[in-house]
C-alpha cells in the first residue's frame, strides 16, 4: 500500500534513488562503461555500486561496515563520483535517441574543431547543429550554433562574409523572437496550471474574472499568428487551463484536440516531446469525460491503449511512468463514465502496486486525486469504511495543494460517517469541516444545504421526517444543478442521485446508472 508519510532520510539519498531507478540494462551498461578505465579508485565505485544496489534502505554506517576498503572519509568523495559516472554511462545509452543530447553533442564538437583551428570544418558542424535543431524545432540549440558560428565569422573570414553576415543577423532576430514568444507563452501556461493546482476550478464570478484578466492581460497580442512548434503547443496549453479553470469544457476540448492535431501534424515531434504529447491525451480525454461524450471518450482512450502498448511509451522512466498515470486516470475516469463502479474497484490493487513502484514519478497532485477517485467508488458501491481509509489519506496529508479537492473530500468524509450511524463523531465533524472550508473560502450553496440537513437530522427522530427532509434537501439541490457555478459540487459526487438513492431505498450505483441512462435517452 502506498505510504502518505515521506520516507526516511535514508531511502531519500540522491544517489541510491538514481541506481535504484536504473534498468537491469543500464546496470549492465554502467558496469561495462566502468571497467573501460579501471583503477583503484573506479574499483572502489563499482564496489560502493554494488552495495548500493543490495541494499532496501540506504545506510551510511551499513556501507561502510560491508565497503571494508572504504574509509568513512572516502565516501562523500566516493558517492560523488560514482554519481557522475552513472549520469555519464546514461548518457551514453541515450544519445542515439535523444535528440538534445545529440545536438549538445554537435555543439561540443564544434567547440573542439574552432580550438584546433579548424574553422571550417568547426562552421560545417555548426551547420548540421542547425538542420537537426530547426527539424526539431530546437530553437534554443539553433540560436546557440548561430551565435557560435556569428563568432567564428567575426574573427576568421571563412567566406564571403557580406552577405554570410547578413542572413546570420536576420536568423538571429528572428530567433529572437520566437524564443521571446515561446518564453512568455510557456510562462502563462506554467502560471495557470499553478493556479489550478493549488485552488482548482473557479469558485464564483470574482475567481470567473480574476483568471480571465489574468489570461488577456498576459496573452501575447500576436500569439495566435506564430507558426512556430513550440508556439502553437504553449498557446494551446494555455487556452486548455484557461478554459479548465473556468468550466468552459467546451473550449477545453477544443484546443485539447487542437494540441493533439499539432503532434499529428509534426508525427516527429512525438518521439522527441513524448511527455507533451501524453499531457495532451489526457487532456482531450478529460474533456470527453467532463462532456460526458461516451463514443468520443472511448475512441481517444482506445488510442491512448495502442500508444501505452508502443515502443515510444517505454522509451524511459519518466515516459513508462507518466503514460501510466494519465492511462489509470483515464480507465478511472472510463469507469465512472459508463457506471461501472466494481470495475473501478477492480483495479484498485493495480494502481496501488504501481505507486509503490513509482513514488518518486508520481507527484503528490495526482496522488490526491487517484485518493479521493477510490473514495468516490467506494462510496458508491456502499463501502463506508474503505471511502473513509482513502479520504483519510487525504485528510491527514499535509500538502498544500488542491484547496477545493481537499475541501470536498472533508465534506464525502462527513456524509460517509452519516451513513454509518456515527453520531458521535458527527457532531464535532460538522463544525471542523465548516471552519475549513470557510476558511478556504470555498463554501458553495449546495453544501451550505447539506450541511443544513445533517445539522437537522440530530433532531429528526421519526423515519418520515427525515425522508420529508431528503425530499426538500434533493428539491434544493436539483434547483442548483444547472448552475455553472454550483455544477462544481455535483463534479465530485452525485449528490443529487445519493439523495434519490435514499429517498427510493436503492443501491446508489442503480440510482447513478438509472440517471446515466436517462441523460442518455
Amino acid at each position: 500500500m502506498n505510504k502518505l508519510n515521506t520516507p526516511s532520510n535514508r531511502s531519500n539519498d540522491a544517489l541510491f534513488q538514481l541506481i535504484k531507478s536504473l534498468s537491469k540494462a543500464e546496470k549492465r551498461n554502467f558496469k561495462l562503461f566502468v571497467g573501460r578505465n579501471s583503477s583503484a579508485g573506479d574499483l572502489k565505485i563499482a564496489q560502493l555500486f554494488d552495495l548500493l544496489d543490495k541494499m532496501t534502505d540506504y545506510d551510511d554506517a551499513l556501507v561502510l561496515r560491508k565497503g571494508s576498503s572504504i574509509k568513512k572519509e572516502q565516501l562523500p568523495n566516493l558517492k560523488a563520483n560514482l554519481y557522475r559516472q552513472i549520469l555519464a554511462s546514461l548518457r551514453v545509452m541515450r544519445e542515439e535517441v535523444n535528440v538534445e543530447i545529440q545536438l549538445h553533442e554537435q555543439l561540443e564538437y564544434a567547440r573542439i574543431l574552432y580550438d584546433k583551428g579548424l574553422y571550417q570544418q568547426s562552421v560545417r558542424m555548426l551547420e548540421r547543429t542547425r538542420e537537426l535543431a530547426k527539424q526539431y524545432h530546437q530553437n534554443s540549440f539553433w540560436l546557440q550554433a548561430l551565435v557560435f558560428e556569428k563568432k567564428i565569422e567575426s574573427l576568421h573570414i571563412t567566406r564571403s562574409i557580406r552577405h554570410r553576415a547578413e542572413d546570420i543577423a536576420q536568423e538571429v532576430r528572428r530567433l529572437n523572437e520566437r524564443l521571446a514568444m515561446v518564453g512568455r507563452l510557456s510562462n502563462l501556461a506554467l502560471q495557470l496550471y499553478s493556479w489550478y493546482i493549488y485552488y482548482g476550478h473557479a469558485r464564483d464570478e470574482k475567481d470567473t474574472d480574476a483568471i480571465g484578466s489574468f489570461f488577456t492581460a498576459q496573452l501575447p497580442v500576436a500569439a495566435h499568428e506564430s507558426e512556430g512548434f513550440f508556439e502553437k503547443l504553449y498557446l494551446f496549453q494555455s487556452y486548455c487551463w484557461y478554459a479548465f479553470i473556468s468550466q468552459d469544457f467546451l473550449m477545453h476540448y477544443r484546443y485539447s484536440n487542437k494540441w493533439i492535431a499539432l503532434f499529428d501534424d509534426q508525427p516527429q515531434m512525438r518521439r522527441i516531446e513524448t511527455p507533451y504529447y501524453i499531457k495532451g491525451m489526457h487532456n482531450l480525454l478529460l474533456a470527453h469525460f467532463m462532456l460526458r461524450n461516451h463514443v468520443g471518450f472511448r475512441t481517444v482512450l482506445e488510442r491512448f491503449e495502442q500508444f501505452a502498448a508502443s515502443d515510444e511509451a517505454a522509451i524511459n522512466d519518466n515516459v513508462r511512468a507518466q503514460t501510466a498515470i494519465y492511462l489509470f486516470l483515464a480507465r478511472l475516469n472510463g469507469f465512472f463514465l459508463e457506471g461501472n463502479f466494481k470495475g473501478g474497484i477492480a483495479i484498485v490493487p493495480e494502481l496501488e502496486e504501481f505507486l509503490d513502484t513509482y513514488p518518486l514519478q508520481t507527484d503528490r497532485h495526482r496522488v490526491l486525486v487517484f485518493y479521493y477517485k477510490i473514495a468516490c467508488l467506494y462510496f458508491v458501491v456502499g463501502d463506508f469504511e474503505k471511502t473513509i481509509d482513502y479520504l483519510n489519506r487525504i485528510i491527514h496529508w499535509k500538502v498544500d495543494l488542491r484547496s477545493d479537492l481537499q475541501c470536498y473530500a472533508r465534506l464525502l468524509h462527513l456524509i460517509a460517517h452519516y451513513e454509518l450511524g456515527n453520531t458521535a463523531l458527527l457532531e464535532h465533524l460538522i463544525k471542523s469541516v465548516y471552519r475549513f472550508m470557510a476558511k478556504m473560502e470555498n463554501l458553495s450553496i449546495v453544501e451550505e444545504e447539506i450541511f443544513k440537513f445533517i445539522r437537522k437530522s440530530f433532531q429528526l427522530t421519526s423515519a418520515s421526517r427525515i425522508k420529508t427532509a431528503l425530499g426538500i434537501l434533493l428539491d434544493r439541490l436539483k434547483r442548483c444543478e444547472g448552475n455553472r457555478f454550483e455544477s462544481r459540487s455535483f463534479m465530485y459526487l452525485d449528490f443529487i442521485g445519493w439523495l434519490e438513492s435514499k429517498l427510493a431505498g436503492m443501491p446508489l450505483e442503480d440510482v447513478i446508472r438509472s440517471r446515466m441512462a436517462r441523460k442518455k435517452a
